[in-house]
């Protein structure tokens, strides 16, 4: 993918101010209000779960300028993350995929900026868990690592390393 293609992104489906706003965003996040930009980018995620990704790209895109950014996207992600983490979405895998993947990245941060929102979030996670019906074991096993990777400071120890990620001999 070349340089322009970087910075190409799906925002036809916004009206004309919304997608100069979010231009204006990706090219400079102080000339905008984020917080306004990031609300516009999570209402349309949760109504549009394809948008998602693209969402994720755009808030990632925005925050590399400098983490000032992340103040504004601490609440919507932590919004979206809980939206994934409730029972009907626990029981799609790419769902909770998705949900870990985004913890594994931005957890510790997330944590960081608003410890109280991340003990609610895992309250969620630990009780989806514990669903007595509907969750595959791979979504299980993911919620279970997640769960173990915050408890350990962020980081894999070695044994969970090998529980979750060594490969079964056939």
């Amino acid at each position: 993918m070349g340089e322009a293609g970087r910075e190409e992104y799906k925002i036809q489906s916004f009206d004309a101010e919304t997608q100069h706003l979010l231009k204006t965003a990706l090219k400079d996040p102080g000339a905008v209000d984020l917080e306004k930009v990031a609300n516009v980018i999570v209402d349309h995620s949760l109504q549009d779960c394809v948008f998602s990704k693209e969402a994720g790209r755009m808030c990632y895109a925005i925050i590399q300028v400098n983490n000032m950014p992340m103040m504004a996207l601490v609440n919507p992600v932590y919004d979206c993350l809980c939206r994934l983490a409730q029972p009907d979405s626990l029981r799609n895998e790419e769902e909770v995929d998705c949900l870990v993947l985004q913890l594994h990245r931005v957890g510790e941060q997330l944590e960081k900026m608003n410890g109280q929102r991340m003990d609610e979030l895992f309250v969620l996670i630990r009780d989806g868990f514990l669903l007595p019906t509907g969750l595959s074991s791979l979504a299980q096993l993911l919620l279970l690592e997640i769960i173990e990777f915050r408890a350990a400071g962020w980081k894999t120890t070695p044994a969970a390393h090998k529980y979750y990620y060594s490969e079964v001999p056939d």
